[in-house]
């Protein structure tokens, strides 16, 4: 089930890239896991999602992506336009990795980016850097079910940076990685703005602090607080979250 209502949207709405007003996600009628739930992109930002377990983010970024068909929203644009998640063009548009992904078991790095680039109608870019950035030379022809969570992390990974989409999301992405690979990845999330969006959830608070330009904090389903500038502080936000935790 997907409703988007026809309420009409205000012409300043088509300065954004993303645009989600009130939206509800769940697995279990009856059971709302996002509810009242509202955010907004601008194009060429990197936005951190943070929020205690069981907050929401794997679910919205699992509906966001076409995965859970169980939502409404008031408001779904697109770069002005009105949205459905499973829009061809918009999966075109972004690509999401997942904290955990066991897809295309019987790929090999090599094919699993070709088969991505020829479903994006994408040229596939030279990636001797990413490889030698994630260090991944070893394993561009080893079958994916053979590969560590931490490799098999970074077969997503450089895929998504090879392929460049308008918006990237990110579930937990350093997770599994090692200490370099880290440093990397901190380091393409920063270059991005150079031609996309990045929205990416972490437990991992200063991974969030060092690259994002805001930092949204979920509870309970929908955005409470909003940090940007010199607010996006580790020590600031941890106070935030044990307050809520604490509250619980």
């Amino acid at each position: 089930m997907n409703i988007f209502s026809n309420k009409p949207y205000a012409p300043e709405d088509a300065e954004r890239l993303l645009i989600l007003k009130n939206l509800r996600a769940w697995y279990t009628p009856g059971t709302d896991v996002l509810s009242d739930f509202s955010l907004d992109l601008s194009a060429n930002e990197v936005v951190g999602l943070i929020g205690l377990n069981g907050a929401g983010k794997t679910t919205f970024l699992k509906t966001l992506s076409g995965l859970n068909r169980h939502f409404q929203a008031e408001t779904a644009l697109w770069k002005g336009q009105k949205l459905s998640f499973r829009d061809q063009a918009f999966k075109q548009s972004r690509y999401t990795v997942f904290a955990e992904d066991r897809s295309f078991q019987y790929f090999t790095f090599r094919e699993y980016i070709s088969y991505a680039a020829a479903s994006y109608g994408k040229k596939l870019p030279d990636l001797s850097e990413l490889i030698r950035g994630f260090h991944f030379e070893e394993y561009t022809d080893v079958l994916l079910k053979e590969l560590s969570t931490g490799n098999l992390k970074k077969v997503y990974l450089i895929t998504a940076f090879a392929l460049r989409p308008e918006l990237l999301l990110l579930d937990e992405p350093v997770n599994g990685l090692d200490f370099q690979s880290t440093e990397y990845l901190y380091r393409l999330i920063s270059g991005c703005r150079q031609y996309g969006t990045i929205l990416f959830s972490s437990h991992i608070l200063e991974s969030i602090c060092l690259t994002s330009d805001r930092v949204l904090v979920l509870e309970h389903g929908r955005i409470s607080r909003s940090f940007t500038g010199q607010e996006i502080q580790a020590d600031t936000i941890r106070e935030v979250l044990t307050e809520k935790e604490n509250a619980l």
